[in-house]
């Protein structure tokens, strides 16, 4: 954790706050320079940036590496707001500065405005009103759609997905849900269908997208899965852009398999143009999910309060980059914080079935420490493959809110060979999977076990997880596959059930392995699955 200042902190505000929020840092003593409109100047900005302590923006200021090299003081960076994309988050955290955002300040807003936008698309308004503007009376152009009785299909039923669904079940509509995080029970807690993708592609008469845009679901709305929709289908996006591909939907729109559309955010922002611009049926707003003076005030207030509680006592909240935990705490914690964040990401990233719970074990010394920190990190990285702004904070609220139980155990008794084992176990619909690790004295996190089978592993950025019969010729055919496509071994490890039985490699790669490596790796007679790891 970065020591924090002795002096009087002084903070950066560079994009519209409002005048309560500013007044909160100077009500605890903090030292303020509001300059709104500072962020979209890169080198005024750059100039200047030293001499804070914390760093306050919305969207329009972009942090760099660049910039944060010259933040030689910089200690805090608060979002007010959930995105976080206009933050090198990676190198902030190299560099020691908290970036802090408000996750769930945003979410009635956006679910309001995905539902004005159901209306819109329903009663084609914006077009109804510049024909009346213009002078003419077309009543009977302008036919429009009924919402009750129609299926809603919200993909991603998270917190603001939830909202969304509730709202419209109030409005008589049917709603059904695909979530890979949601489990039955909290389907029917808030009273939506829980189906899978294709269903929801096929049954749905309206589409509403809320999920983050990752390399699982960027062009979810591909042109195959277009094709999947019912005729006459209306979608809409207040999520991210990305998740629709803009050219597949323009043709299914000229088409008239797509009656309309309605997206407030696109794959280019500002979006000066787009495929989709000028169709009649298509809506467009310029990204005003969040865009009300609720909204507005309640996370600039909130990012206010976050950043004055760290820089005078040191206190995280909603943290992208570190846990909340005390300074005292952080020393001890923070190797294990690692492990069980790498824990998690290796288990997240093999878990593709709905989770239905997560247990971590905390056995030996590690048992007596504040856990708390160490679940949310293992949450953190179950949930991250899918839910990428997911931090360790919002971890167990977003878990909670998919009815994904938690369940964490402490031993203080011995814990085999190690002083300190800590064990994950993901449930999923499919199968449960489990690993274990520890940390050694170099304060370096290792696995120490996967699927009941013990291995000694160190964590690196690239790896591939194999699953083999142990059977003489793999480590041979292997080797020879990567060696042929130029791709160096950084570590092997391998473990066993027994001999010729069920054995596992753990193996660091240097540079990216490509799908046609997999593919020859995969035909290895000996290997039964594998499977690219990212830490």
């Amino acid at each position: 954790m970065p020591k924090l200042t002795q002096t009087k902190p002084k903070v950066l505000i560079t994009d519209a706050l409002s005048d309560a929020a500013v007044q909160i840092f100077r009500d605890r003593g903090i030292e303020v320079d509001f300059q709104p409109g500072l962020g979209k100047d890169k080198e005024a900005l750059a100039a200047i940036i030293s001499q804070y302590d914390g760093l306050a923006i919305r969207s329009a200021t972009k942090v760099t590496d660049k910039l944060l090299a010259q933040a030689t003081r910089l200690k805090v960076i608060g979002r007010a707001g959930i995105g976080v994309d206009t933050i090198d988050v990676p190198a902030a955290t190299a560099r020691g500065v908290i970036v802090m955002n408000t996750p769930f300040g945003n979410s009635i807003t956006t679910a309001e405005h995905a539902i004005a936008l159901i209306f819109a698309l329903a009663r084609q308004i914006p077009a109804a009103d510049a024909s009346t503007q213009a002078g003419k009376w077309e009543k009977n152009r302008f036919m429009g759609v009924e919402l009750t009785a129609k299926t809603l299909g919200v993909v991603g039923c998270g917190n603001i997905g939830a909202v969304v669904a509730d709202r419209a079940i109030g409005l008589k509509l049917k709603v059904i849900a695909y979530d890979p995080f949601l489990t039955p029970e909290r389907a029917f807690e808030i009273g939506v269908e829980k189906v899978e993708l294709d269903e929801l592609l096929g049954r749905a008469d309206i589409i509403t997208l809320h999920v983050p845009l990752t390399d699982k679901t960027r062009n979810l709305l591909s042109e195959e899965n277009l094709a999947k929709t019912k005729r006459g289908v209306r979608i809409v996006n207040c999520a991210r852009g990305g998740l629709v591909d803009e050219i597949a939907l323009r043709a299914a729109l000229d088409s008239g398999h797509v009656a309309g559309a309605a997206l407030d955010v696109f794959v280019t922002e500002p979006a000066i143009e787009n495929p989709l611009f000028g169709h009649p049926n298509v809506i467009c707003t310029p990204h005003l999910g969040a865009a009300t003076s609720e909204a507005q005030e309640n996370v600039a207030l909130q990012i206010a309060e976050q950043m004055a509680d760290y820089l005078l006592s040191g206190a995280i909240t909603n943290a992208i980059n570190f846990p909340s935990i005390s300074a005292e705490e952080a020393p001890r914690l923070k190797p294990f914080v690692a492990l069980c964040e790498k824990l998690g990401l290796f288990l997240g990233q093999l878990t593709e079935a709905p989770i239905k719970g997560i247990r971590i074990t905390y056995e030996g010394a590690v048992a007596g420490m504040n856990t708390r920190a160490l679940t949310s990190a293992a949450v953190t990285g179950v949930l991250r493959p899918i839910l990428q702004e997911v931090n360790m904070v919002s971890a167990p609220v977003i878990a909670r809110d998919r009815g994904i139980v938690i369940d964490e155990i402490k031993r203080e008794g011995g814990a085999s060979d190690y002083e300190s084992v800590v064990r994950i176990t993901v449930d999923a619909e499919d199968m449960p999977r489990d690993a274990a690790g520890t940390v050694f004295n170099d304060g370096k996190p290792r696995v120490i076990e996967i699927r009941g089978i013990n291995i000694d592993a160190p964590f690196a950025p690239l790896m591939l997880y194999v699953r083999n019969h142990d059977r003489p010729g793999f480590v041979g055919s292997f080797g020879t596959v990567l060696g042929e496509a130029g791709v160096n071994l950084a570590t092997f490890a391998m473990g066993r059930e027994a001999e010729g039985g069920n054995a596992i490699a753990f193996v660091a790669v240097d540079a990216e392995v490509s799908p046609e490596v997999l593919k020859a790796i995969e035909a290895i007679p000996q290997v039964k699955r594998v499977r690219p790891v990212r830490f």
